[in-house]
């Protein structure tokens, strides 16, 4: 297929994506701002325009938009938080009728690095302590790291303020591999990561004196009722900094989920959208696995506790080899 179907009208549109992703990519703006996007599909040959299909980014609390017919599809990250929605445990007071679409392969884990030389084993040794740790975590208020975070703590009686009235410090950070953040642990002025994005950062904080907080079998069943994943760390790339077998949360799969009410020829031909402009996808490198078909269906990269739309579901179904 073309990169770009035929006709002035999609030559305007990709004008539109385009003059979209610049406003919204201002690095200005801050997080919880105007740096979403929502494409709408649908008919403005009339005095009003008359929306179709409105896909949108967002937080994870967008499941409510999708539930109740605001929005008729929405990505969220990782697929442990549409797993809440779905459930109604976690940040969600009550099950919310939602189904995957397809889901984006993205391959990835939370972890949280310390320093050694504290001795730390786990929170609740820093809770007893009450010490007061310098923590970098993400910024942006509606992370989903965040929301880990607080549900992890809650099982040790803590909040992240806790930390900060021993005399702790936040550094907070846009993203996993922020200069400061780096600059932090490589020099000492940071005593813990709790994040995710590991390729990025867990590497040079394992060189530079921190290792992988052990959160034990009570805290990790604690988590996988809410809807996370306990997984081992990706040990091929760690293995030589790592003292044997280490377990983390699982943080990976973009799910692109509807309303289980989504009509389902209209998720059927998103299915098939997935497959016709699979060429055209900004798949991540190493993760992808060549086969769009992967998008549907249960892999390391692409987690689902929640069913497939039963639109998805035919069209993955005719053409599953």
């Amino acid at each position: 297929m073309e990169p770009l179907p035929k006709g002035a009208n999609f030559r305007r549109t990709k004008f539109l994506w385009e003059l979209g992703l610049h406003v919204a990519g201002d690095i200005n703006i801050p997080y919880g701002g105007n740096r979403d996007m929502c494409i709408t599909v649908g008919s403005g040959s009339g005095e009003h325009f008359r929306p179709s299909l409105r896909m949108a980014t967002g937080s994870a609390i967008l499941a409510h938009a999708v539930a109740n017919g605001e929005l008729e599809m929405a990505f969220v990250n990782p697929s442990a938080m549409l797993t809440q929605a779905y459930r109604g445990v976690g940040i969600f007071s009550k099950p919310l009728p939602l189904r995957i679409v397809g889901s984006f392969p993205s391959l990835d884990r939370f972890v949280i690095a310390i320093r050694k030389e504290l001795g730390f084993r786990s929170l609740a040794d820093v809770k007893a302590a009450k010490y007061p740790l310098k923590i970098s975590i993400r910024e942006d208020p509606t992370h989903s790291t965040l929301v880990l975070i607080e549900q992890l703590l809650a099982f040790y009686g803590m909040k992240i303020e806790d930390v900060e009235a021993w005399g702790g410090k936040l550094q907070r950070v846009g993203g996993p591999f922020a200069p400061q953040r780096i600059e932090g642990i490589r020099n000492g002025t940071i005593d813990a990561v709790f994040d995710e994005g590991i390729s990025t950062w867990l590497e040079i904080a394992l060189q530079h004196g921190m290792a992988p907080l052990d959160l034990g079998d009570d805290a990790f069943a604690h988590l996988t009722a809410l809807g996370w994943r306990r997984v081992k760390l990706q040990t091929q790339r760690f293995a030589a900094l790592l003292p044997g077998e280490t377990w983390c949360i699982d943080f990976s799969g973009w799910p692109l989920y509807a309303s289980a009410s989504l009509p389902d020829k209209v998720a059927y031909d998103v299915a098939a959208a997935f497959a016709a402009r699979q060429d055209e996808m900004p798949w991540e490198e190493e993760t992808y696995e060549g086969d769009v078909l992967q998008v549907f269906h249960e892999t390391d990269a692409t987690p689902m506790d929640v069913p497939l739309h039963p639109g998805a579901e035919r069209w993955y179904k005719e053409h599953a080899r």
